[in-house]
């Protein structure tokens, strides 16, 4: 969201509905239950503007006439008792089925937010914070379930105040336009409350993303914070983060204590003095007033007023689910969706063989990050590329799998435009093996299969192909034995085993390996090496490489410097360069030696 945006003191009548829109689009489903809850909201509220004219009729006709019978009481407080049942079981019916839909709708809502993040690019991810983007699936959502409470209140609201003003006209014309005249100040209160409320919300929703942003940070690094003596730091950056979400909590609690429910109270408690002193002035001055009249008016201050301040202490709701919405819609619109591909791609076999041709690439559409790249691999060869931090080996990768789209250049998969494969295509047949593999809670078979359709037995071969079958066996449980998120109960090494593994049960045609034995032991690189070989011999293999000593067999390496690319060759033709691979191997060389 803009700057502009957030610097803004309200939502404009045509911003406020197209988010209503957006909100009212996700409960076409549920139509026939709100309308049910309205319908039972409309008899409840009748019921409730009738019964104090029941005790209005009761004591104008009876009381007052000294004509009250034992018999003409009990009717009279049966039927109060009866209608008064009655509109608790509607009011029931009411709360329960609003509840029910707007909780099935909100549920609909999140579903489309978490589909909506399956979709979108991972430069969205690379710019949120994780925090952001849990706050908005979760707490946001969250909001806008009581946000369809204020329908109900609202609704609620309306048609009580409407139904005892009726009854208010229907028994004194003039007594009513008393109640009348306080309704433009009501409606001075909603004008403020929305252009004050608006930004302190706006304050608070992006406060409390904050907390949200810096606790999951804190968490998934607290080993690094704990490691460099850093929890002090982080304890004052959180309770920085912290104290600003309660200083917009709290002017939140100022601004509703001074322009909500306290506000009507007081003018309620002034039109029940003024009908007082009126009912007082007509009988000092002689005129008959019915004491039925009295309470039914006095009853009515109350009556009429407390739905409106229902109505206006939702506002506070309505304001923060607005923001709340706002940030839904923002992500729903967001354009920054992952690759697609072109309208005539097909699911097809591929053989291998990748062709870039004059690749250029920029992640902010300034900077280039790859310059005019041409690489060539053929079916069943494996290619290496390296070059130093940030030459753009990575980004090579990222496009091939179609993580980020490019626009100029163009990389073909067996001679076709790797656009005119679709994205499970593309994605099934080759494998992405990173440096940081993550590992799933659950045990060995459900983070080799990632719940794709294969059995144990293939599970447990795709295992002991790379190697990890000897680690994993030597558990208690064996291969039904519990993984933590993260891993964290597995070495580096162990868990890239893994990572092979469940990506070679899935058979690829391509095999693509970024920096996958950087961080890895000896022990555990041979294991990747003896597996390497053997994936030879039925894919094409891309191996970005940091230890050169693993890459001499390939049968061409491809050198990278600022995303252009300045060498290539088989090891020994580069080592006859004396170029920049040289340099880098001689280097690598010493380091060994020492």
């Amino acid at each position: 969201m803009s700057n502009t945006k957030q610097r803004k003191t309200s939502f404009s009548l045509k911003e406020q509905w197209n988010i209503l829109r957006y909100l009212f689009s996700f409960a076409k489903s549920e139509t026939k239950w709100f309308i049910l809850s309205i319908v039972m909201m409309v008899i409840a509220s009748a019921l409730s503007a009738y019964l104090p004219i029941i005790i209005q009729q009761y004591i104008d006709e009876y009381l007052s006439t000294s004509s009250a019978t034992i018999q003409i009481t009990l009717q009279v407080a049966g039927t109060y008792l009866v209608l008064l049942l009655l509109r608790m079981v509607i009011v029931y019916v009411k709360d329960y089925t609003f509840k029910l839909a707007s909780e099935h709708t909100v549920a609909n809502m999140r579903n489309n937010l978490y589909h909506k993040l399956g979709k979108l690019s991972l430069d969205y991810f690379n710019k949120t914070p994780n925090g952001e983007v849990v706050s908005r699936v979760t707490n946001d959502t969250e909001t806008i379930k009581e946000f369809w409470n204020v329908f109900l209140t609202f609704f609620d609201g309306f048609i009580n105040a409407t139904m005892i003003a009726v009854a208010m006209f229907s028994l004194s014309v003039s007594m009513s336009w008393v109640f009348m005249a306080f309704i433009p100040v009501i409606f001075i209160l909603i004008y403020v409350y929305q252009k004050i409320s608006t930004v302190i919300y706006r304050r608070m929703r992006q406060a409390l993303s904050k907390v949200n942003a810096r606790l999951s940070e804190s968490t998934m690094g607290m080993w690094l914070i704990q490691q460099f003596n850093q929890t002090q730091r982080m304890k004052e950056e959180f309770d920085e983060v912290n104290q600003e979400y309660l200083v917009a909590r709290t002017n939140m609690f100022k601004m509703n204590a001074v322009l909500l429910m306290p506000a009507i109270n007081l003018i309620e408690q002034i039109v029940l003095v003024i009908v007082i002193w009126i009912f007082a002035s007509q009988l000092l001055s002689g005129s008959v007033v019915d004491i039925g009249i009295i309470y039914a008016f006095t009853s009515y201050s109350k009556s009429f007023f407390h739905p409106i301040g229902g109505m206006l202490d939702s506002l506070s709701i309505y304001q923060d689910g607005l923001v709340s919405a706002s940030r839904g819609m923002a992500l729903l619109a967001n354009e920054s969706t992952e690759p697609q591909p072109n309208a005539n791609a097909v699911d097809s076999l591929i053989d291998g063989q990748i062709n870039i041709d004059d690749l250029y690439f920029s992640y902010d559409g300034e900077n280039d990050v790859l310059k005019d790249i041409d690489l060539e691999v053929s079916p069943g060869e494996m290619i290496a590329i390296v070059g130093h931090t940030g030459s753009g080996k990575s980004t090579i990768i990222n496009l091939l799998m179609r993580f980020y789209e490019y626009h100029q250049g163009l990389i073909s998969v067996d001679k076709e435009d790797i656009r005119d494969h679709t994205k499970r295509s593309v994605r099934s047949q080759i494998g992405l093996v990173q440096q940081d593999a993550f590992m799933f809670y659950g045990d060995f078979y459900d983070n080799i299969r990632l719940h794709g359709n294969y059995s144990d037995e293939e599970v447990r071969e795709a295992a002991e192909f790379t190697g990890a079958d000897h680690f994993i066996k030597s558990m208690e449980d064996g291969y039904r034995s519990h993984i933590s998120e993260g891993g964290s109960s597995l070495s580096a090494g162990q868990k890239q085993l893994i990572n092979i593994a469940r990506t070679i049960i899935r058979n690829p045609r391509i095999l693509i390996l970024d920096e996958a034995t950087a961080n890895i032991d000896t022990e555990t690189e041979q294991y990747i090496q003896q597996s390497l070989e053997k994936i030879r011999e039925q894919a094409t293999l891309i191996v970005i490489a940091h230890r050169l000593s693993t890459i001499k067999d390939a049968d061409k390496i491809y050198v990278l410097h600022k995303g252009r690319v300045i060498e290539q060759g088989h090891h020994d033709e580069l080592i006859e360069l004396e170029g920049t691979y040289y340099d880098m191997y001689r280097l690598q060389s010493l380091q060994g030696k020492v």
